[in-house]
This record gives structure tokens, sequence and C-alpha cells, in this order.
């Protein structure tokens, strides 16, 4: 493994100083990191440092970036097992080195064996404590807030994890502008009301208020994903929402049948293409309905809608939904903000938006937030 035999192994719960990214139980032996960008960051002042990580999953394999000092400097498959990881070594002693490990694939709701854990470090060295940022940022979104396609040739279209990235997505590159500390709820493929293929199961206002209850089985359960989540212990200064691109594909996608009931459900189009106004108001009405969750859940916050990196067809209803909450609330701390769209230089894989998006995402977003942040 290494023959530096000044190592001395650390339980996480012995580890004074440590920030913790991401929503969590609170538990740190292990920490189980369930949504992307979600991670662990020191300040370690030594010369080597290693990470134990237990990984499992029965489709879908996780990956995780390192970033020492700004700098992304590795990223890695996390294969099923338990490993020990370097993040640095051969380091200058005396040296102060901010460490960052970053979850890069989302939480896989559809692959319940899929787990990704922080067991324990190996190093040489001492933490020093890490310096709270002025500002904290949520993220809530689908697979373009995932950081699906964000990284990877444009030619890609396998539907594999190796295509997301936590690093160079809007989120990360967004809070980075602002100085911010983030977390992210994100899902690919699903939507406010419904997800791209008419599953109104799939939707992410259902899961908001837990953990990460989008993930399923007995294991997920035990690891706490179900509990609900501690708003009072982390309030952002603003939550972004970037949801409705998969809502408004779903209008050209076959109608879902329930596995269960056998009941159908279908985003529909009339006669002359256009969307079905019935569908676009129950659409309004559940983005409505969110704000109000949102709010509910972090009172002090602004809650910026974002959308516009795939198209704009739902633009009119979301705005629509934002105007309808703000006159039936009062509450005026709710806007609207429109993304540069993914053009033919800026895809990435998968049809999705690529690095270039994400960072014209971001420019704008940030932009929009900065005067919001006191």
């Amino acid at each position: 493994m290494t023959p530096n035999d000044q190592l001395r192994t650390y339980a996480l719960s012995e580890i004074a100083h440590m920030k913790v990214h991401g929503r969590t139980t609170g538990r740190l032996d292990p920490l189980t990191l369930f949504w992307t960008g979600s991670g662990v960051e020191w300040n370690a002042k030594g010369s080597e440092l290693w990470a134990e990580v237990e990984a499992d999953y029965d489709h879908y394999e996780p990956w995780i970036s390192v970033i020492v000092n700004g700098a992304a400097v590795s990223r890695r498959m996390v294969t099923a097992g338990r490993h020990w990881i370097c993040l640095f070594r051969g380091m200058s002693a005396d040296t102060v080195k901010n460490v960052r490990i970053v979850k890069d694939s989302q939480a896989m709701s559809g692959d319940r064996g899929c787990r990704l854990q922080l067991v324990a470090v190996r190093f040489d060295g001492t933490f020093e404590a890490v310096t709270d940022k002025p500002y904290r940022l949520e993220f809530v979104g689908d697979s373009i807030t995932s950081g699906e396609g964000a990284i990877g040739a444009v030619t890609e279209q396998d539907w594999v994890p190796m295509w997301c990235s936590a690093v160079d997505n809007y989120a990360a590159l967004t809070a980075g502008a602002l100085d911010a500390e983030y977390r992210v709820l994100s899902q690919s493929g699903w939507g406010v009301l419904t997800s791209w293929d008419n599953n109104p199961h799939a939707n992410l206002p259902a899961y908001y208020e837990q953990v990460c209850g989008l993930l399923k089985g007995e294991r997920n359960e035990e690891l706490g994903a179900w509990e609900a989540n501690d708003f009072a212990a982390w309030q952002p200064d603003v939550v972004v929402v970037n949801l409705g691109t998969n809502d408004g594909g779903a209008f050209n996608t076959p109608a879902w049948q329930d596995p269960e009931t056998g009941a159908t459900h279908k985003q529909r189009l009339n006669a002359d293409g256009t969307m079905n106004a019935d569908d676009v108001a129950a659409f309004e009405q559940a983005a409505c309905a969110f704000l109000g969750v949102i709010r509910r859940c972090n009172p002090g916050a602004h809650i910026v809608w974002a959308y516009g990196m795939l198209g704009t067809a739902m633009l009119p209803a979301i705005e629509r939904a934002v105007s309808a909450y703000r006159e039936q609330t009062g509450d005026v701390r709710v806007s609207v903000v429109r993304l540069p769209e993914m053009t033919a230089e800026t895809v990435g894989a998968r049809n999705h938006p690529g690095r270039r998006a994400h960072e014209q995402a971001a420019a704008a977003l940030s932009e929009a937030i900065r005067p919001l942040l006191g």
C-alpha cells in the first residue's frame, strides 16, 4: 500500500476538522454519500493522505473526483468492495492542502444496490480548521444538474455514470463564482410533475423533504435515505430550481403504463401540435405547490427558478407558476432566470450541455444571484 510508517488511521468521527458536503444523515462511521456533489473537505497539513472508500452496485458504479487546492487532480470509478485510495503523497509536510472528495455520479434511483461510503483516512500530519464560506446554495434539478454529459466526447451516447460530472457542471461553477458552499438534489429524466417518459412517480418534489428518498430498497432505508432531512442544520441563502425540461419532453413521448395498476399517464398534445391546456395547468399547479414546500423548508432563502439550457418549451408555464405563487402568497423572494441555451458549439456527451454550456449558464446564474446575497 505505502511504505510511510508515519501514517495514522482515523475514523471519520475522530477528525475534529472536517466539512461534510451534501445531504446526509449525520452518521460518520461510515459516511454515506448520496447525492451529486456530496463529499468531504479537509485542510490537511502533511505529506501523504489516503481515504478508505466502500462501494457496491448492481448496475451503475459510483465515480469520484479529488480536488486539491481548488484544482481537480484525479477522477476515478470506485469499483465494488472496500479500497484505500491515495489523495496525495510526497507533498511538502509543512504546508496546508485543501482537499475535497466529490461524488460525481448522481443518486441512482434505478439501482437499489448502488452505494458509496467513506470509511476512514490515513494521514501523516494534522487536520486544520476548514473555514466556512459566506453563502450557501441548494440546487434542485434533473440530468443537467447531475452534470450528465458535462464530461466525455460529443459522440458518446451510452447512459453510464462515467459521463456525469459534479465538477464541470453549472452548480459547482456557480457556487465557485459566488464563493458559496452548495448542495445538489438531482435525478436524470425526472421533472416537477412527471418524468421524460410520463411516469408521474418520477418527480423531485415528492422526495424533497427526505435525505434521499428516491432511493429504493431495504439497504437504502437502513442507511437513512428515507429519513426526514434536517433543514434547520443547513439553511441555504438561495435555492435554485432547474426543472421542467423533462416535463416538456413528456408531451412528445408515448404514454407510461403503471406496471402495478395498469393505469396510463400522458402529457398530451393537441391535434395542431400545441400542448394540452389542462396538462400544462397541472404542471403549473405542481410547480406552484413545490415553491410552497421549498419556502416552508427554507424560510429565509431566495428561490430562483433557472431554466432554458435544453430549450424553453416550458418557460411560459414556469413564469405563470411563479407569478401565481407570488400572487397567492405575497412572497416576492421568488424569480425566474432564463439560462443560455446549448448550441452545436457547446453540446457535450449524450446531447446534453457540455462544459462550455455549463460555464455560460453559471455566468448568467451567478450574475442573477449575486445581488440577492446581502
